[in-house]
Protein backbone atom coordinates (compact mmCIF):
# COMPACT_ATOMS: atom_id res chain seq x y z
CA UNK A 1 0.00 0.00 0.00
CA UNK A 2 1.62 3.13 -0.96
CA UNK A 3 1.72 6.50 1.08
CA UNK A 4 0.28 9.53 -0.38
CA UNK A 5 -0.94 12.81 0.21
CA UNK A 6 0.88 13.20 3.56
CA UNK A 7 3.69 15.39 4.65
CA UNK A 8 7.35 14.28 4.28
CA UNK A 9 10.68 15.64 5.87
CA UNK A 10 13.67 15.79 4.22
CA UNK A 11 16.55 15.93 5.91
CA UNK A 12 19.10 16.83 3.41
CA UNK A 13 22.61 18.79 4.30
CA UNK A 14 24.84 20.54 1.65
CA UNK A 15 23.06 17.66 -0.83
CA UNK A 16 22.04 19.68 -3.84
CA UNK A 17 21.65 16.90 -5.94
CA UNK A 18 19.93 14.27 -3.90
CA UNK A 19 17.72 16.71 -1.88
CA UNK A 20 16.30 18.13 -5.11
CA UNK A 21 15.50 15.34 -6.79
CA UNK A 22 13.71 13.75 -4.02
CA UNK A 23 12.23 17.33 -3.25
CA UNK A 24 10.95 16.82 -6.54
CA UNK A 25 10.14 13.35 -7.12
CA UNK A 26 7.87 13.18 -4.25
CA UNK A 27 5.99 16.29 -5.23
CA UNK A 28 4.90 14.53 -8.09
CA UNK A 29 2.86 12.65 -6.14
CA UNK A 30 0.96 15.06 -3.81
CA UNK A 31 3.02 14.86 -1.00
CA UNK A 32 3.53 18.25 1.07
CA UNK A 33 7.76 17.89 1.58
CA UNK A 34 9.56 19.64 4.52
CA UNK A 35 12.85 20.38 4.27
CA UNK A 36 15.50 21.14 6.41
CA UNK A 37 19.39 22.43 5.21
CA UNK A 38 21.87 24.85 7.13
CA UNK A 39 22.89 25.87 3.44
CA UNK A 40 20.68 28.75 1.70
CA UNK A 41 23.49 28.35 -1.46
CA UNK A 42 21.83 25.82 -2.54
CA UNK A 43 19.10 24.74 -5.27
CA UNK A 44 17.00 23.42 -2.82
CA UNK A 45 16.42 25.90 -0.76
CA UNK A 46 15.04 27.89 -3.93
CA UNK A 47 11.34 28.60 -3.74
CA UNK A 48 9.20 25.71 -5.36
CA UNK A 49 11.52 23.07 -4.61
CA UNK A 50 10.03 21.78 -0.88
CA UNK A 51 6.80 23.29 0.56
CA UNK A 52 8.50 24.12 3.42
CA UNK A 53 12.10 24.62 4.28
CA UNK A 54 13.76 25.22 7.09
CA UNK A 55 17.61 27.36 6.98
CA UNK A 56 18.71 25.90 10.51
CA UNK A 57 21.79 24.14 11.80
CA UNK A 58 21.18 20.20 11.41
CA UNK A 59 21.50 19.59 14.98
CA UNK A 60 19.26 16.65 17.44
CA UNK A 61 18.05 19.87 18.67
CA UNK A 62 16.66 21.52 15.72
CA UNK A 63 15.44 19.00 14.13
CA UNK A 64 13.08 17.83 16.66
CA UNK A 65 11.75 21.22 17.57
CA UNK A 66 10.63 21.18 13.37
CA UNK A 67 9.39 17.78 13.84
CA UNK A 68 7.43 18.34 17.21
CA UNK A 69 6.06 21.67 15.19
CA UNK A 70 4.75 20.25 11.67
CA UNK A 71 4.40 16.68 12.81
CA UNK A 72 5.33 14.81 9.48
CA UNK A 73 3.78 11.14 8.82
CA UNK A 74 7.61 10.32 7.59
CA UNK A 75 11.20 10.89 7.60
CA UNK A 76 13.86 10.56 4.21
CA UNK A 77 17.09 10.72 5.85
CA UNK A 78 18.95 8.78 3.00
CA UNK A 79 19.40 11.91 0.86
CA UNK A 80 21.24 13.60 3.58
CA UNK A 81 24.42 11.80 3.37
CA UNK A 82 26.13 10.63 6.45
CA UNK A 83 24.81 13.54 8.61
CA UNK A 84 21.05 12.72 7.81
CA UNK A 85 21.94 9.09 8.70
CA UNK A 86 24.01 9.63 12.09
CA UNK A 87 21.43 11.97 12.89
CA UNK A 88 18.27 9.65 11.76
CA UNK A 89 19.81 7.09 14.03
CA UNK A 90 20.25 9.18 17.01
CA UNK A 91 17.00 10.76 16.79
CA UNK A 92 15.23 7.13 16.86
CA UNK A 93 17.77 6.01 19.18
CA UNK A 94 16.37 8.44 21.46
CA UNK A 95 12.54 7.55 21.05
CA UNK A 96 11.81 11.27 18.91
CA UNK A 97 10.41 9.15 15.92
CA UNK A 98 8.05 7.19 17.99
CA UNK A 99 6.90 9.70 20.13
CA UNK A 100 5.55 11.94 17.43
CA UNK A 101 4.65 9.08 15.01
CA UNK A 102 7.11 9.61 12.56
CA UNK A 103 7.69 6.77 10.03
CA UNK A 104 11.60 6.20 8.76
CA UNK A 105 11.20 5.98 4.97
CA UNK A 106 13.48 4.23 2.48
CA UNK A 107 16.23 2.86 4.00
CA UNK A 108 15.62 1.70 7.67
CA UNK A 109 17.31 1.87 11.00
CA UNK A 110 18.23 -1.75 11.09
CA UNK A 111 19.71 -1.74 7.28
CA UNK A 112 21.67 1.39 8.51
CA UNK A 113 22.95 0.00 12.00
CA UNK A 114 24.40 -2.96 10.03
CA UNK A 115 26.03 -1.25 7.43
CA UNK A 116 27.54 2.18 9.08
CA UNK A 117 28.37 0.05 12.28
CA UNK A 118 31.55 -1.83 11.85
CA UNK A 119 31.41 -4.72 13.77
CA UNK A 120 27.67 -5.40 12.72
CA UNK A 121 28.99 -5.21 9.27
CA UNK A 122 32.00 -7.59 9.41
CA UNK A 123 29.56 -9.98 11.32
CA UNK A 124 27.14 -10.22 8.22
CA UNK A 125 30.15 -10.03 5.96
CA UNK A 126 30.79 -13.49 7.31
CA UNK A 127 28.01 -14.23 7.38
CA UNK A 128 26.89 -14.21 4.04
CA UNK A 129 30.38 -15.73 3.12
CA UNK A 130 31.83 -12.35 1.58
CA UNK A 131 35.70 -11.72 2.24
CA UNK A 132 36.43 -8.96 4.13
CA UNK A 133 40.47 -8.17 5.74
CA UNK A 134 41.63 -9.97 8.90
CA UNK A 135 40.24 -6.95 11.38
CA UNK A 136 39.27 -5.94 14.72
CA UNK A 137 37.08 -3.50 16.01
CA UNK A 138 38.02 -1.43 18.66
CA UNK A 139 37.41 1.54 21.11
CA UNK A 140 40.81 1.33 22.97
CA UNK A 141 44.42 2.01 21.96
CA UNK A 142 45.45 -1.48 23.45
CA UNK A 143 43.09 -3.55 21.42
CA UNK A 144 44.81 -1.89 18.39
CA UNK A 145 48.42 -2.19 19.45
CA UNK A 146 47.72 -6.03 20.00
CA UNK A 147 46.85 -6.76 16.98
CA UNK A 148 48.91 -4.79 15.29
CA UNK A 149 51.56 -7.38 17.13
CA UNK A 150 49.71 -10.07 15.64
CA UNK A 151 49.41 -8.97 12.36
CA UNK A 152 51.90 -6.36 10.91
CA UNK A 153 52.02 -2.93 9.20
CA UNK A 154 50.57 -1.32 7.62
CA UNK A 155 46.81 -1.01 9.36
CA UNK A 156 43.93 0.94 7.52
CA UNK A 157 41.89 2.63 10.12
CA UNK A 158 38.21 3.14 9.45
CA UNK A 159 36.22 4.78 11.91
CA UNK A 160 32.47 4.29 12.57
CA UNK A 161 29.41 6.84 11.31
CA UNK A 162 31.90 9.35 9.65
CA UNK A 163 31.87 10.77 5.75
CA UNK A 164 34.76 11.09 3.89
CA UNK A 165 37.14 9.03 5.81
CA UNK A 166 37.36 11.62 8.75
CA UNK A 167 39.40 10.45 11.48
CA UNK A 168 40.83 7.53 9.16
CA UNK A 169 44.17 6.63 8.10
CA UNK A 170 46.85 4.46 7.29
CA UNK A 171 49.38 3.65 10.05
CA UNK A 172 53.08 2.40 8.88
CA UNK A 173 54.23 2.24 12.63
CA UNK A 174 52.70 2.41 16.09
CA UNK A 175 53.46 6.25 16.06
CA UNK A 176 51.29 6.53 13.24
CA UNK A 177 48.82 3.74 14.63
CA UNK A 178 48.63 5.80 18.45
CA UNK A 179 47.59 9.25 16.45
CA UNK A 180 45.40 7.09 13.84
CA UNK A 181 43.23 5.35 16.24
CA UNK A 182 42.85 8.20 18.55
CA UNK A 183 41.81 9.89 15.89
CA UNK A 184 39.39 7.75 14.66
CA UNK A 185 37.96 7.01 17.65
CA UNK A 186 37.38 10.56 18.58
CA UNK A 187 35.76 11.55 15.06
CA UNK A 188 33.23 8.40 15.55
CA UNK A 189 29.84 9.04 16.20
CA UNK A 190 29.73 5.91 18.62
CA UNK A 191 33.43 5.82 20.05
CA UNK A 192 34.20 2.87 17.41
CA UNK A 193 36.67 2.15 14.99
CA UNK A 194 37.44 -1.04 12.33
CA UNK A 195 41.35 -1.58 12.31
CA UNK A 196 42.44 -4.12 9.14
CA UNK A 197 45.50 -5.50 7.70
CA UNK A 198 45.65 -3.01 4.40
CA UNK A 199 45.07 -3.48 0.72
CA UNK A 200 47.03 -0.45 0.07
CA UNK A 201 47.96 -1.02 -3.95
CA UNK A 202 44.56 -3.61 -4.74
CA UNK A 203 42.50 -1.82 -7.47
CA UNK A 204 39.23 -0.29 -6.40
CA UNK A 205 36.10 -0.80 -7.65
CA UNK A 206 32.56 0.84 -6.71
CA UNK A 207 29.39 -0.43 -7.56
CA UNK A 208 25.92 1.64 -7.57
CA UNK A 209 22.95 -0.84 -6.61
CA UNK A 210 19.20 0.04 -6.71
CA UNK A 211 16.75 -2.16 -5.08
CA UNK A 212 12.88 -1.92 -4.10
CA UNK A 213 10.30 -3.72 -1.95
CA UNK A 214 9.90 -6.48 -4.51
CA UNK A 215 13.71 -7.66 -4.47
CA UNK A 216 14.12 -5.88 -7.80
CA UNK A 217 17.90 -5.29 -7.85
CA UNK A 218 19.72 -3.86 -11.04
CA UNK A 219 23.41 -2.26 -10.90
CA UNK A 220 23.01 1.40 -12.19
CA UNK A 221 26.75 1.94 -13.07
CA UNK A 222 30.61 0.15 -12.29
CA UNK A 223 33.09 2.90 -11.61
CA UNK A 224 37.12 1.90 -11.32
CA UNK A 225 39.24 4.48 -9.14
CA UNK A 226 42.81 4.76 -11.64
CA UNK A 227 44.20 5.40 -7.82
CA UNK A 228 44.81 1.91 -5.64
CA UNK A 229 42.93 1.44 -3.13
CA UNK A 230 44.37 3.16 0.11
CA UNK A 231 43.46 6.42 -1.37
CA UNK A 232 39.58 7.78 -0.30
CA UNK A 233 37.17 6.85 -3.72
CA UNK A 234 36.78 10.91 -3.39
CA UNK A 235 40.52 11.83 -3.99
CA UNK A 236 40.97 9.00 -6.55
CA UNK A 237 40.49 9.71 -10.25
CA UNK A 238 37.53 7.23 -10.94
CA UNK A 239 36.52 5.75 -14.54
CA UNK A 240 33.18 4.74 -15.71
CA UNK A 241 32.46 1.91 -16.48
CA UNK A 242 35.10 -0.34 -15.40
CA UNK A 243 38.04 -0.72 -18.32
CA UNK A 244 40.08 -2.98 -16.73
CA UNK A 245 37.96 -5.97 -15.43
CA UNK A 246 37.52 -9.28 -17.60
CA UNK A 247 34.28 -10.40 -17.66
CA UNK A 248 34.90 -12.94 -15.09
CA UNK A 249 35.76 -10.10 -12.73
CA UNK A 250 33.04 -7.97 -13.75
CA UNK A 251 30.42 -10.87 -12.95
CA UNK A 252 32.18 -11.88 -9.73
CA UNK A 253 31.91 -8.48 -7.91
CA UNK A 254 28.09 -7.46 -9.28
CA UNK A 255 26.63 -11.00 -8.09
CA UNK A 256 28.06 -9.81 -4.67
CA UNK A 257 26.99 -6.47 -4.86
CA UNK A 258 23.91 -7.39 -5.25
CA UNK A 259 24.17 -10.23 -2.40
CA UNK A 260 25.13 -7.77 -0.45
CA UNK A 261 22.31 -5.10 -0.97
CA UNK A 262 20.01 -8.04 -0.34
CA UNK A 263 21.26 -9.12 2.60
CA UNK A 264 21.33 -5.34 4.03
CA UNK A 265 17.47 -5.31 3.00
CA UNK A 266 18.12 -1.71 1.48
CA UNK A 267 15.43 0.11 -0.16
CA UNK A 268 16.69 2.23 -2.85
CA UNK A 269 20.52 3.42 -3.68
CA UNK A 270 23.31 1.73 -2.37
CA UNK A 271 27.02 1.92 -3.21
CA UNK A 272 29.12 -1.08 -2.48
CA UNK A 273 33.32 -0.90 -2.82
CA UNK A 274 35.41 -3.61 -3.48
CA UNK A 275 39.54 -3.69 -3.23
CA UNK A 276 40.65 -6.56 -5.87
CA UNK A 277 44.03 -8.05 -6.27
CA UNK A 278 45.57 -6.94 -9.40
CA UNK A 279 47.19 -10.33 -9.79
CA UNK A 280 44.39 -12.60 -8.92
CA UNK A 281 40.87 -13.57 -8.99
CA UNK A 282 40.62 -12.16 -5.26
CA UNK A 283 38.73 -9.34 -4.01
CA UNK A 284 37.32 -8.31 -0.28
CA UNK A 285 34.76 -5.98 0.64
CA UNK A 286 35.67 -2.40 1.50
CA UNK A 287 32.65 -0.92 2.72
CA UNK A 288 28.60 -0.48 1.93
CA UNK A 289 27.49 3.60 2.14
CA UNK A 290 23.25 2.40 2.47
CA UNK A 291 22.61 6.20 1.19
CA UNK A 292 22.45 8.32 -1.52
CA UNK A 293 26.07 9.16 -1.60
CA UNK A 294 28.64 11.22 -3.98
CA UNK A 295 29.54 8.26 -5.56
CA UNK A 296 25.43 8.33 -6.72
CA UNK A 297 25.57 12.09 -7.88
CA UNK A 298 28.85 10.42 -10.07
CA UNK A 299 27.07 7.45 -11.24
CA UNK A 300 23.78 9.05 -12.02
CA UNK A 301 25.13 11.14 -14.42
CA UNK A 302 27.42 9.13 -15.83
CA UNK A 303 24.73 6.63 -16.94
CA UNK A 304 21.67 9.41 -17.49
CA UNK A 305 19.92 7.35 -14.51
CA UNK A 306 18.11 9.34 -12.20
CA UNK A 307 18.83 7.22 -8.88
CA UNK A 308 17.78 9.80 -6.32
CA UNK A 309 14.33 10.38 -7.80
CA UNK A 310 14.07 6.73 -8.24
CA UNK A 311 14.97 6.43 -4.81
CA UNK A 312 13.05 8.66 -3.27
CA UNK A 313 9.64 6.96 -5.63
CA UNK A 314 11.34 3.58 -3.84
CA UNK A 315 11.08 4.95 -0.55
CA UNK A 316 6.85 6.26 -0.78
CA UNK A 317 6.38 2.94 -2.29
CA UNK A 318 6.54 2.47 -5.76
CA UNK A 319 8.86 -0.63 -7.03
CA UNK A 320 11.17 -0.43 -10.07
CA UNK A 321 9.23 -2.53 -12.43
CA UNK A 322 6.08 0.48 -11.90
CA UNK A 323 8.43 3.20 -12.61
CA UNK A 324 9.30 4.48 -16.35
CA UNK A 325 13.28 5.06 -17.59
CA UNK A 326 12.38 9.03 -17.49
CA UNK A 327 15.32 9.32 -20.42
CA UNK A 328 13.63 6.80 -22.72
CA UNK A 329 10.21 6.99 -21.54
CA UNK A 330 9.74 3.54 -23.30
CA UNK A 331 11.61 0.91 -21.49
CA UNK A 332 11.22 0.09 -17.51
CA UNK A 333 13.42 1.85 -14.29
CA UNK A 334 14.04 -1.89 -13.45
CA UNK A 335 16.81 -1.77 -16.89
CA UNK A 336 19.84 -1.64 -16.22
CA UNK A 337 21.71 1.16 -17.93
CA UNK A 338 24.23 0.66 -20.93
CA UNK A 339 26.76 2.90 -21.46
CA UNK A 340 29.06 2.96 -24.58
CA UNK A 341 31.15 5.60 -23.82
CA UNK A 342 33.53 6.25 -20.90
CA UNK A 343 33.08 9.06 -18.03
CA UNK A 344 36.29 10.52 -16.09
CA UNK A 345 35.59 12.18 -13.32
CA UNK A 346 38.65 14.31 -11.37
CA UNK A 347 38.72 15.56 -7.77
CA UNK A 348 38.94 19.58 -7.33
CA UNK A 349 41.46 20.07 -4.73
CA UNK A 350 41.66 23.52 -3.00
CA UNK A 351 45.03 23.67 -2.28
CA UNK A 352 45.57 26.71 -3.90
CA UNK A 353 43.73 28.52 -1.66
CA UNK A 354 45.43 26.67 0.97
CA UNK A 355 48.89 26.51 -0.15
CA UNK A 356 51.05 25.24 3.51
CA UNK A 357 48.15 22.17 3.57
CA UNK A 358 50.14 18.61 2.85
CA UNK A 359 49.27 18.04 -0.96
CA UNK A 360 49.38 13.98 0.28
CA UNK A 361 46.25 12.32 -0.59
CA UNK A 362 45.33 8.96 1.96
CA UNK A 363 42.53 7.36 3.39
CA UNK A 364 40.64 11.01 4.48
CA UNK A 365 39.33 12.68 1.69
CA UNK A 366 40.23 16.47 0.74
CA UNK A 367 39.02 17.30 -2.00
CA UNK A 368 35.97 19.59 -2.31
CA UNK A 369 34.27 19.64 -5.61
CA UNK A 370 35.18 17.11 -8.85
CA UNK A 371 34.74 17.16 -12.59
CA UNK A 372 33.03 14.36 -14.77
CA UNK A 373 34.07 14.51 -18.67
CA UNK A 374 32.64 11.89 -21.00
CA UNK A 375 33.97 10.96 -24.42
CA UNK A 376 34.28 7.86 -26.55
CA UNK A 377 37.25 6.62 -25.50
CA UNK A 378 39.38 7.43 -21.95
CA UNK A 379 42.40 9.56 -23.26
CA UNK A 380 39.58 11.53 -24.77
CA UNK A 381 37.70 11.61 -21.55
CA UNK A 382 40.89 12.27 -19.72
CA UNK A 383 41.99 15.27 -21.55
CA UNK A 384 38.66 17.18 -21.48
CA UNK A 385 38.80 16.37 -17.64
CA UNK A 386 42.03 17.80 -17.10
CA UNK A 387 40.83 20.57 -19.08
CA UNK A 388 37.93 21.31 -17.45
CA UNK A 389 40.37 21.86 -14.10
CA UNK A 390 41.76 24.92 -15.35
CA UNK A 391 45.01 24.35 -13.88
CA UNK A 392 48.10 26.50 -15.28
CA UNK A 393 49.32 24.86 -19.02
CA UNK A 394 47.57 22.38 -21.46
CA UNK A 395 46.85 19.13 -21.13
CA UNK A 396 49.15 16.94 -19.20
CA UNK A 397 51.95 19.40 -19.31
CA UNK A 398 51.94 21.68 -16.34
CA UNK A 399 55.04 24.14 -16.08
CA UNK A 400 55.52 23.70 -12.33
CA UNK A 401 55.88 19.33 -12.68
CA UNK A 402 58.00 20.10 -16.23
CA UNK A 403 60.35 22.23 -14.49
CA UNK A 404 61.50 19.48 -11.55
CA UNK A 405 64.24 17.99 -11.88
CA UNK A 406 64.52 14.19 -12.41
CA UNK A 407 65.14 13.27 -8.76
CA UNK A 408 62.44 15.09 -7.45
CA UNK A 409 60.07 14.20 -10.04
CA UNK A 410 60.66 10.35 -9.18
CA UNK A 411 60.45 11.27 -5.65
CA UNK A 412 56.92 13.06 -6.04
CA UNK A 413 55.89 9.99 -8.24
CA UNK A 414 56.37 7.59 -5.21
CA UNK A 415 54.07 10.20 -3.13
CA UNK A 416 50.95 10.11 -3.88
CA UNK A 417 49.47 13.95 -4.16
CA UNK A 418 46.76 15.75 -6.74
CA UNK A 419 49.68 15.97 -9.38
CA UNK A 420 51.08 12.80 -9.53
CA UNK A 421 49.03 12.50 -12.96
CA UNK A 422 51.40 14.78 -14.02
CA UNK A 423 54.50 13.18 -12.69
CA UNK A 424 53.98 10.08 -14.90
CA UNK A 425 53.35 11.90 -18.27
CA UNK A 426 56.28 13.65 -17.53
CA UNK A 427 57.98 10.49 -16.68
CA UNK A 428 57.26 8.62 -19.73
CA UNK A 429 57.89 12.20 -21.67
CA UNK A 430 61.36 12.54 -20.67
CA UNK A 431 62.13 8.41 -20.67
CA UNK A 432 63.21 8.16 -17.54
CA UNK A 433 60.26 5.57 -16.74
CA UNK A 434 58.88 2.36 -18.53
CA UNK A 435 55.18 1.62 -17.64
CA UNK A 436 56.57 -1.58 -15.68
CA UNK A 437 58.62 1.08 -13.83
CA UNK A 438 55.53 3.55 -13.25
CA UNK A 439 53.17 0.47 -11.70
CA UNK A 440 56.20 -0.69 -9.35
CA UNK A 441 56.19 2.63 -7.83
CA UNK A 442 52.36 3.73 -8.01
CA UNK A 443 50.53 0.06 -8.80
CA UNK A 444 48.44 2.25 -11.08
CA UNK A 445 46.68 -0.58 -13.38
CA UNK A 446 48.77 -1.04 -16.83
CA UNK A 447 46.43 -0.31 -18.82
CA UNK A 448 45.96 3.03 -17.65
CA UNK A 449 49.57 3.24 -17.56
CA UNK A 450 50.03 2.28 -21.01
CA UNK A 451 46.81 5.06 -22.64
CA UNK A 452 48.66 7.56 -20.40
CA UNK A 453 52.00 6.74 -22.26
CA UNK A 454 50.14 7.01 -25.27
CA UNK A 455 49.14 10.52 -25.43
CA UNK A 456 52.46 11.32 -24.94
CA UNK A 457 53.90 9.15 -28.16
CA UNK A 458 51.26 11.64 -29.82
CA UNK A 459 52.76 15.06 -28.07
CA UNK A 460 56.22 13.34 -30.19
CA UNK A 461 54.35 12.72 -32.92
CA UNK A 462 52.95 16.13 -33.06
CA UNK A 463 56.35 17.34 -32.35
CA UNK A 464 58.46 15.45 -34.81
CA UNK A 465 56.21 14.60 -37.60
CA UNK A 466 55.40 16.01 -40.88
CA UNK A 467 51.68 17.22 -40.09
CA UNK A 468 49.22 15.40 -41.99
CA UNK A 469 44.69 15.31 -41.97
CA UNK A 470 45.31 11.54 -40.41
CA UNK A 471 47.48 13.07 -37.84
CA UNK A 472 45.43 16.18 -37.09
CA UNK A 473 42.36 13.37 -37.06
CA UNK A 474 43.69 11.31 -34.48
CA UNK A 475 45.18 14.05 -32.25
CA UNK A 476 41.49 15.07 -32.38
CA UNK A 477 40.33 11.79 -31.23
CA UNK A 478 42.35 11.44 -29.00
CA UNK A 479 41.61 14.18 -27.18
CA UNK A 480 43.97 16.94 -27.96
CA UNK A 481 42.37 20.87 -28.32
CA UNK A 482 43.65 22.87 -30.74
CA UNK A 483 45.29 25.24 -28.74
CA UNK A 484 47.44 22.00 -27.54
CA UNK A 485 48.37 20.95 -31.74
CA UNK A 486 49.07 23.97 -32.50
CA UNK A 487 51.78 24.46 -29.26
CA UNK A 488 53.09 21.06 -30.25
CA UNK A 489 53.31 21.24 -33.98
CA UNK A 490 54.07 25.22 -34.29
CA UNK A 491 51.13 25.16 -36.90
CA UNK A 492 48.75 28.72 -37.13
CA UNK A 493 45.09 28.72 -36.39
CA UNK A 494 44.23 29.04 -39.72
CA UNK A 495 46.09 26.32 -41.73
CA UNK A 496 44.70 24.23 -38.49
CA UNK A 497 41.37 25.23 -39.42
CA UNK A 498 42.06 24.99 -42.97
CA UNK A 499 43.07 21.32 -42.82
CA UNK A 500 40.02 21.05 -40.98
CA UNK A 501 37.50 22.55 -43.27
CA UNK A 502 38.65 21.21 -46.51
CA UNK A 503 39.01 17.20 -44.55
CA UNK A 504 35.42 17.51 -43.07
CA UNK A 505 36.85 17.13 -39.31
CA UNK A 506 33.97 18.75 -37.06
CA UNK A 507 33.00 18.19 -33.72
CA UNK A 508 29.29 16.70 -33.63
CA UNK A 509 27.49 15.76 -30.49
CA UNK A 510 26.83 12.67 -28.79
CA UNK A 511 24.10 11.65 -26.65
CA UNK A 512 24.00 9.70 -23.22
CA UNK A 513 21.12 7.98 -23.42
CA UNK A 514 20.85 5.28 -20.88
CA UNK A 515 20.46 2.09 -23.24
CA UNK A 516 23.30 2.52 -26.16
CA UNK A 517 20.79 3.24 -28.27
CA UNK A 518 19.00 0.08 -28.09
CA UNK A 519 15.26 2.24 -27.45
CA UNK A 520 13.98 5.12 -29.30
CA UNK A 521 14.70 8.13 -26.52
CA UNK A 522 12.68 11.11 -26.18
CA UNK A 523 15.30 14.28 -27.10
CA UNK A 524 14.28 16.60 -24.47
CA UNK A 525 15.34 14.01 -21.99
CA UNK A 526 18.72 13.26 -23.29
CA UNK A 527 22.49 14.66 -21.74
CA UNK A 528 24.40 15.49 -24.70
CA UNK A 529 28.34 15.65 -24.82
CA UNK A 530 30.71 16.65 -27.40
CA UNK A 531 33.29 14.19 -29.39
CA UNK A 532 35.26 14.89 -32.44
CA UNK A 533 33.81 12.77 -35.44
CA UNK A 534 35.27 12.34 -39.26
CA UNK A 535 33.74 12.46 -42.72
Amino acid sequence: MRLFAFELFIVSPLRNYAGTQACKAISEEGIETILINSNPATIMTDRGIADKVYLEPITEDAVTKIIEQEKPEGVLAGFGGQTGLNLAMSLDAKGIFEKNHVKLLGVNKESIHKAEDREAFKDLMEEIGEPIPPSIIATGIDECKAFATQIGYPLIIRPAYTLGGTGGGIAHNEEELIEHCKMGIEKSAIGQILVEKSIAGWKEIEYEVIRDSKDNCIIICSMENLDPAGIHTGDSIVVAPTQTLNDTQYQMLRNSALKIIRSLDIEGGCNVQFAMDPDRDEYIVIEVNPRVSRSSALASKAAGYPIAKIAAKIAIGYTLDELKNYVTEGSSACFEPALDYCVVKIPKWPFNKFRTASRKLGTQMKATGEIMAIDRNFESALLKAIASLEVEGTGLRVPYVTGLSNEKLIEKLRDCDDERIFCIAEAFRRDIATVEDVFAETKIDRWFLNKIYGIIEMERILKTSEITADIIREAESRGFVDDEIMDLTGMARDVLQDIRIYHEIYPVYKVVDTCAGEFEVMPGSLVFFSVMIYA
